[in-house]
């Protein structure tokens, strides 16, 4: 079985930071992509960053320039740095990542984390 394990998230006033982190267990052959999602109260479910393999980024316009994904491919880990933070960036965030398990060598994956609230008040 292979498991995504979220932290890191929290309550912070606007204008602070939160650091989220994504860990990956079990059985595995390779970690492809990897990202992270949030989804807020009454919203659908957003992108918010993905990083490749080789370490390609993409952001959704509205954390440009305030967040950023990275990864240690030795931990197995993900990370997504926050910014300067604002109350619509509340929400649920979810990593996940498009594996190749070693027993199921020939076919890939996606897994997702069980999430970890941020919320971002006064």
């Amino acid at each position: 079985q292979v498991q995504l394990v979220e932290s890191g998230g929290g309550l912070v006033q606007p204008g602070g930071s939160l650091r989220l982190s994504c860990a990956a267990s079990g059985s595995f052959f390779r970690i492809n992509d990897m990202g992270w999602y949030r989804q807020g109260a009454g919203k659908q479910r957003e992108v918010v960053a993905t990083i490749t393999s080789g370490g390609s980024t993409n952001y959704a316009d509205s954390v440009k320039g305030r967040f950023t994904i990275s990864r240690d491919n030795a931990k197995n880990t993900v990370y997504l740095q926050m910014n300067s933070l604002k109350p619509e960036d509340t929400a649920v965030y979810h990593c996940n990542a498009d594996i190749v398990r070693s027993d199921r060598p020939y076919s890939a994956y996606a897994y997702w984390g069980q999430g970890t609230q941020v919320t971002v008040s006064s």
